[in-house]
């Protein structure tokens, strides 16, 4: 599948794209060394947007999930979670560290990390399993366990800019070289 794009022209001039024919989901794509940049206007573009990500998802990937609380992590995994066609509520596993999900095309394991004091911490929930098996593994808060990620995984950055509105997002996706070269 490749990402959906229309080219338009913000105020200013400075193009951009529409994913998915959503007149609100603004894309600025700079791929330079395999980042891309994209940018939301609301919720629901966060969410299909992660479910363009889940749609392209392979086994063994690790997607890392980082920005402050409240920026739309757990939005975005629901999204990532409907394109790999899992239908079941899908909830940040706060207390829980790591939730799996089954259902869909691949097993998910959303992990949240925010309460891991420690990569000691991960080798007791059996991390490499989900790291290194069949699935494809979520992880908010990440930055967090920066030691034990595999060099290979996807980073996604998420950020607020309360000056271009409440719901605005600034989503970067970094190590997706071989995904932006199948999306031209």
């Amino acid at each position: 599948m490749r990402w959906q794009r229309l080219t338009c022209r913000r105020s200013g001039g400075r193009g951009f794209s529409i994913l998915q024919g959503r007149e609100r989901l603004m894309e600025d794509r700079k791929k330079a060394e395999g980042r891309i940049v994209w940018e939301t206007a609301a919720p629901q573009d966060t969410y299909d947007l992660g479910k363009q990500f889940g749609e392209k998802a392979q086994p063994g990937q690790v997607y890392c999930l980082d920005g402050d609380l409240g920026v739309g992590k757990t939005v975005f995994a629901q999204g990532f979670a409907a394109g790999l066609g899992i239908t079941e509520p899908v909830n940040s596993p706060t207390f829980t560290i790591v939730q799996q999900y089954g259902g869909g095309r691949l097993p998910l394991y959303h992990f949240d990390v925010y309460r891991i004091g420690s990569a000691e911490e991960m080798d007791e929930i059996g991390y490499e399993d989900c790291f290194y098996g069949d699935g494809v593994c979520l992880i908010e808060w990440s930055e967090l366990i920066e030691g034990i990620l595999p060099k290979q995984a996807v980073r996604v950055r998420m950020e607020k800019d309360l000056g271009q509105g409440f719901d605005y997002r600034r989503i970067t996706a970094e190590g997706i070289a071989a995904m932006a070269g199948q999306q031209e």
